[in-house]
């Protein structure tokens, strides 16, 4: 979770001379300022409004004015829009696969360096000797209670207080390393028969803090690494007792702890095993899936937030992330082969399921190239950020594990064990791209060649909606759910129902009416329908237009949000609007659902069935007695948007579509141009798994995003496409548009087709949800113009 520190950084102000990529050298100053204001203007209190936290954006300003830095010119860098590779040399460049020790050696030795330059700061190597004074001793029961001071540094000014629970008997032992906070977790440690080790590098008691200032003049590490260079000197203690078992010392911490455990264990080989507790952002999660699109702590929010924790060069890279030269994933691999397990808990706000399974993934890689497959392991736990005692109980049955104590091997349980090639394998299926003509990239067919007449459009739809049918596989019949018709009917009222997520809330402007079990809509489906209420805190009279919304790729939350949407969805019912939200599938309360859908149903696709659930919804909507059934709107953000324009080119009765960062053109959308591409939809979120067929020949990709929107013409559709968003390409998106424009032309609607192009990245900012305001009061004018 995320908290607000009290002390500002204290990096030193200097110029840091350490290597930095050839390529940012001759770079333009004028852009690179350009982008330095562009990352000064992305405030994270876009996405939080309970006023837990406060921001404290001077101190990097500060350290700008002392460094004279600028971002590097992103655009001499390469794209690495997946996790980069710890086994490849020079990715984005001549792409060198590792193959010997040599290579690995070398490889490691950079990660090194890219991880201590961008993230954590750089530390001293080589502090020397230490003394130890014995604060005092007593024994408690059989346990020996030792506290020790370590004095090390120049003239000894460095400082940690230590903790040790030595068990009864002459050793050696397995040591159980924490920090002071982690007092309980350690008394279970020594039940086990590990010696306990706590140390002050936390908020509890923090010794680590003046190390800023001893060694100000070299070294600039945060606050997170001077916490790990405690731990390397707890060690360095540890290595000096006779009754330590120097290749059993195990280290773990939970929340911001396990950030530093990750740091303190990838750059100190002596530490054997580690677990990263809830670490979140900055852990286990990559930054590259913490960005604003997984609704995550991403470098916004933690930087401003935390400005202490993490390097300040790391804040250049907001937006940008795909620029990274290293993300958690290498810390992952510098601790191979050493044992790993990530750990976090399902449902917690600050985290990112799916996200650790891909570093979990890539990290496998590399245990595996280095003969240590069964010293990485990951847990994944019910509930939100906090850990019970048979969590740590768990923890200690890995340390079990791996010091061959214990044959109980870990589970490594994956919530997301979808992979393209095991889908292919078991659904036989073979698609030959090259039996599709190739298309000109955003150039669309929904004419089919013919004449622009109405006739041709009409058909042209037709054969849209038949090849988006095929490529969403093949939905099982089905049944239509009328959901609850009233408030009276709609079951808990405004009472939060079956979960521990949070969702937005009562006001005295909005209410809120829980779909619940027994008043369902679609296929067993619950959500939340929010409404205007009049003077008297009833729902307004009259027929009232609605909006489906739909979240982002929030795995752990699902609708709940991050990103100010208590507020969005007042913006909303203050202009009218009944808004109707739910968890899609793999999200939130229905990850697990997720997780067996392709063994249930291996020739449809997730994204089918986020579709189907949408026309449950506007069945459900159609229904509500306060819902004009002929305003039924879509829209969300990133994969929200997604699934809204496909619906919408399905099913008519969608009224009009709200899309925010929600497509990149899929022809055009490749590899080569640094975007993931239709790898995103086939192989990474295993969405619509029949892309796969057409990677490598994209453009015979039987239809594109011009077409979709083509089909949904005349209806109303607003397209919000921030220019820096690194996820899509701009000018790929307004050819795309140019394209659909023409049958908004022919259907003589070519004012309801808005494309909005803010100077912004990806994210749903307020100015963007101010966007939709203004959107759907001048969609209420137009309405009025008719009448």
């Amino acid at each position: 979770m995320l908290l607000l520190g009290s002390t500002a950084i204290a990096f030193a102000e200097r110029k840091v001379n350490h290597r930095i990529l050839n390529t940012t050298i001759q770079s333009d100053t004028a852009k690179r300022k350009a982008d330095l204001n562009r990352i000064l203007k992305v405030l994270p209190e876009d996405r939080i409004s309970n006023g837990r936290l406060s921001f404290q954006d001077e101190t990097f300003k500060d350290w700008l004015k002392r460094t004279g830095e600028l971002p590097p010119d992103f655009d001499r860098m390469p794209s690495i829009p997946f996790l980069p590779d710890p086994l490849m040399e020079d990715e984005g460049g001549k792409n060198i696969p590792i193959s010997s020790a040599g290579q690995w050696n070398k490889k490691r030795q950079w990660m090194k360096e890219q991880l201590e330059y961008y993230i954590t700061g750089t530390y001293p190597k080589s502090p020397g000797p230490f003394k130890v004074k014995v604060l005092s001793e007593k024994i408690e029961g059989s346990t020996t209670l030792r506290t020790v001071e370590l004095s090390f540094g120049p003239q000894e000014q460095a400082k940690l207080t230590i903790e040790l629970m030595i068990p009864q008997g002459k050793g050696p032992f397995p040591v159980f390393m924490a920090q002071w906070n982690h007092r309980g977790w350690a008394q279970i440690a020594v039940r086990r028969g590990y010696m306990a080790c706590v140390y002050a590098a936390s908020d509890a008691k923090d010794d680590t803090e003046k190390y800023a200032e001893i060694w100000s003049e070299k070294y600039d590490f945060t606050r997170l690494m001077r916490r790990a260079f405690g731990t390397f000197r707890a060690v360095d203690y540890l290595y000096s007792l006779p009754m330590v078992d120097k290749e059993k010392i195990a280290l773990t911490g939970h929340s911001r702890n396990g950030k530093l455990a990750l740091m303190a264990a990838a750059f100190d080989e002596r530490i054997k095993a580690v677990i990263p507790s809830s670490g979140g952002s900055g852990a286990e999660v990559p930054w590259r899936y913490a960005t604003q699109q997984y609704d995550v702590e991403d470098i916004a929010l933690l930087s401003a937030a935390q400005p202490a924790w993490l390097h300040p060069r790391l804040r250049f890279f907001i937006g940008r992330e795909n620029k990274l030269p290293v993300d958690q994933n290498h810390f992952m691999a510098l601790i191979a082969p050493r044992a790993l397990m990530l750990s976090t808990a399902k449902n917690e706000g600050a985290s990112n399921p799916w996200g650790i399974e891909q570093a979990y993934s890539s990290a496998q890689k590399v245990y595996k190239f280095l003969n240590a497959p069964n010293n990485l392991a990951i847990r994944i736990r019910e509930g939100e950020h906090g850990t019970h005692a048979e969590d740590i109980e768990a923890y200690i049955d890995f340390f079990d594990y791996v010091f061959k104590r214990s044959k109980h091997k870990p589970e490594n349980k994956l919530l997301y064990n979808y992979s393209f090639e095991r889908w292919k394998e078991q659904v036989k299926e073979h698609i030959n791209p090259l039996d599709y003509p190739s298309k000109l990239a955003n150039v669309g067919a929904l004419f089919s060649g013919k004449d622009p007449s109405k006739q041709n459009l009409e058909s042209g739809k037709l054969a849209l909606r038949k090849q988006l049918k095929w490529i969403l596989g093949d939905e099982p019949p089905g049944l239509t759910n009328p959901g609850p018709q009233s408030l009276e009917n709609g079951g808990a009222g405004e009472d939060y129902f079956g979960t521990v997520l949070k969702r937005p809330t009562v006001t005295p402007r909005m209410g809120r009416m829980a779909i619940t079990p027994y008043k369902e809509f679609g296929d067993y489906l619950y959500g939340y329908v929010y409404y205007p209420k009049d003077k008297s805190g009833n729902i307004k009279s009259g027929k009232l237009p609605a909006l489906i919304y739909l979240h982002e790729y929030d795995y752990s939350k699902g609708l709940s949000s991050y990103h100010n949407l208590q507020s969005f969805f007042e913006g909303m019912t203050d202009l009218g609007y009944v808004v109707f939200s739910y968890d899609m599938i793999g999200f939130g309360n229905r990850i697990e659902e997720g997780t067996h859908f392709y063994e249930r149903y291996p020739h449809w696709s997730k994204m089918g069935k986020m579709v189907a659930d949408v026309r449950g919804a506007v069945d459900a909507l159609t229904r509500m007695d306060f819902v004009d059934q002929t305003k039924i709107f879509a829209g969300g953000y990133a994969l929200g948007a997604t699934v809204s324009l496909y619906t919408a080119a399905l099913d008519e009765r969608i009224a009009g579509v709200i899309s925010v960062n929600g497509f990149s053109p899929l022809r055009s959308a490749s590899f080569d141009k640094g975007l993931e591409g239709i790898k995103a939809f086939s192989h990474l979120h295993g969405l619509i798994p029949r892309l796969g067929f057409f990677v490598g020949h994209e453009d015979r990709i039987p239809y594109d995003y011009d077409e979709i929107i083509g089909a949904i013409a005349p209806r109303p559709v607003l397209l919000i496409a921030p220019q820096l968003d690194h996820t899509a390409n701009l000018q790929d998106i307004r050819t795309s548009v140019a394209e659909a424009g023409k049958t908004y032309k022919l259907s003589g609607a070519s004012d309801q087709l808005i494309l909005n192009t803010p100077d912004d990245f990806n994210r749903f900012s307020t100015e963007m949800q101010k966007t939709i305001y203004d959107w759907v009061a001048r969609q209420h004018e137009i309405q009025l113009r008719v009448k």
